[in-house]
């Protein structure tokens, strides 16, 4: 399962730039990479996962602005065209299950 955290947030003064900093470094240090500017996706191992990563995620929301989380299967997430330039690109694939024996 993929989590996408899409965000709008003012940045016009210096409190709104450091709410949209600490958001920004928040997610990167959840595990989010940026997938386009504003636009944050990781790979959640399950439903359950999924959600406590949402919690963190809000735990950060501003009082202003937008944000929005999207989930998607990994089948979703694998259909998913992705244009740079003329080119077309591969989406990038789900990290591999832990094996345990």
């Amino acid at each position: 399962m993929w989590m996408l955290t899409l965000f709008d947030l003012p940045t016009s003064s210096k409190k709104q730039r450091h709410a949209y900093r600490q958001l920004r470094t928040g997610l990167l240090k959840d595990g989010f990479r940026m997938i386009q500017f504003s636009v944050y996706g990781r790979h959640c191992s399950s439903e359950e996962n999924a959600m406590v990563h949402e919690r963190r995620v809000c735990a950060l929301l501003p009082s202003w602005g937008e944000v929005r989380i999207i989930m998607l299967t990994d089948k979703q997430f694998e259909r998913m065209k992705i244009f740079h330039g003329i080119k077309r690109k591969t989406p990038e694939k789900a990290p591999n299950q832990l094996d345990l024996f």
